[in-house]
């Protein structure tokens, strides 16, 4: 092997490979739902075709997997089998940890994709998207451990080869952990209050860590009896959760998974309160999202739930004026305004209506806030 040299990546990298996937397997959603996608992702890195799920609704641990497994696999080369769920993400897990490529005799070369590849390990080539690792440029300096430059979670560096191997295979050694940590028994409402404490302070990756495994499984556990029976003091305090999950995830910029677990959040939530809540989070991250015309009508839901107007108002003038709705727009700054609300907390969405509707504007809001009498004088 030619030593001292450096090989761009640029070629062998997956990213995106999972969502690609994603996009062409209708069923996708649902059985990430069940297994987690995670080690959806395993199984087809390991090579487990997934040819049934009998889900138990009542205990996640019952649910069974039947499977068959590739030709990479030793024991029962294509033959079904039959696990636990449990047992089928151990088996996943053993089988990334436990394999131990021979040294290899590739010659790692920008175009040769499939050397370079085989030359890292290409589960790990695999892997190292799930986990949010972009992986740069192979080191190759004679005399030294092949090492590989890599963007990740804490910036760019530089590691050797065997330890971001051992790396991955730690991140997948957790996803087993907590899987088993937030297996049946994990939903616990008293954490309800944490996550607010932890809202009220903006710490969203708090929320993230003690109610992120909640919404796969109520997203299930909704469409059963037990789940529609469930008494109202309950599906509140889940609507409530569920819709602070979704906004720290629109705050840490998961955008797809907020809208999920909104959607899920509503499913819960009782007409009255909690629905507002619910429609009013949302629509105020579709707002965020430039999703204006469903921002619109999930805004007006929160109000049709008595959500505060102090809350909704400026939210909806801002979607209504990004419409080119204009005039509807300037009738929830009125009402904004009437309010008490702060002139500051309106002025970018009055600069919006000011500028389309023209002098106009500033007139009929003199109109109506004088209650009608700049127009007798003028």
């Amino acid at each position: 092997m030619t030593m001292g040299k450096r090989v761009s990546l640029g070629g062998v990298r997956t990213d995106g490979w999972l969502e690609r996937i994603a996009e062409g397997t209708p069923s996708y959603r649902s059985i990430c739902d069940v297994l987690g996608e995670s080690f959806f992702a395993f199984s087809i890195i390991v090579g487990a075709r997934i040819t049934s799920l009998d889900v138990d609704r009542r205990n996640a641990d019952h649910t069974i997997v039947e499977f068959a497994l590739g030709a990479n696999e030793a024991s029962g080369e294509g033959e079904p089998q039959r696990l636990t769920l449990p047992d089928f993400r151990r088996r996943l897990v053993i089988a990334l940890i436990s394999q131990h490529e021979e040294p290899s005799k590739s010659v790692p070369s920008e175009s040769d994709v499939d050397a370079t590849q085989d030359f890292i390990g290409v589960r790990f080539v695999l892997l190292a998207p799930i986990f949010g690792y972009r992986l740069e440029e192979l080191v190759l300096d004679e005399g030294a451990p092949s090492k590989i430059r890599i963007t990740g979670p804490s910036g760019v560096e530089t590691v050797p080869l065997d330890a971001f191997r051992t790396r991955l295979r730690g991140h997948v050694r957790e996803e087993l952990e907590h899987a088993s940590n937030n297996q049946q028994g994990a939903i616990d409402l008293a954490r309800v209050d944490d996550v607010e404490v932890a809202a009220s302070r903006g710490d969203w990756s708090s929320v993230v860590a003690t109610v992120g495994s909640w919404a796969g499984p109520l997203s299930v556990f909704v469409r059963t009896p037990e789940g529609q029976m469930l008494p109202m003091e309950a599906r509140t305090l889940l609507a409530r959760a569920l819709a602070i999950l979704g906004t720290a995830y629109v705050r840490l910029g998961q955008r797809e998974l907020a809208d999920e677990v909104f959607r899920v959040a509503i499913q819960y939530a009782p007409e009255g309160a909690s629905s507002a809540d619910c429609f009013l989070r949302f629509g105020s991250a579709l707002v965020d999202d430039g999703r204006h015309a469903e921002a619109i009508a999930l805004l007006r839901r929160a109000q049709g739930y008595g959500a505060p107007a102090a809350a909704v108002l400026p939210i909806l003038a801002r979607a209504f004026a990004e419409r080119g709705r204009f005039v509807a727009a300037q009738g929830c700054l009125d009402r904004a305004a009437a309010l008490g609300l702060p002139a500051t907390e309106l002025a970018a969405t009055q600069a919006a209506v000011d500028k389309a509707i023209g002098p106009a504007a500033s007139v009929w809001r003199s109109h109506v806030r004088s209650g009608g009498k700049s127009a007798s004088n003028g």
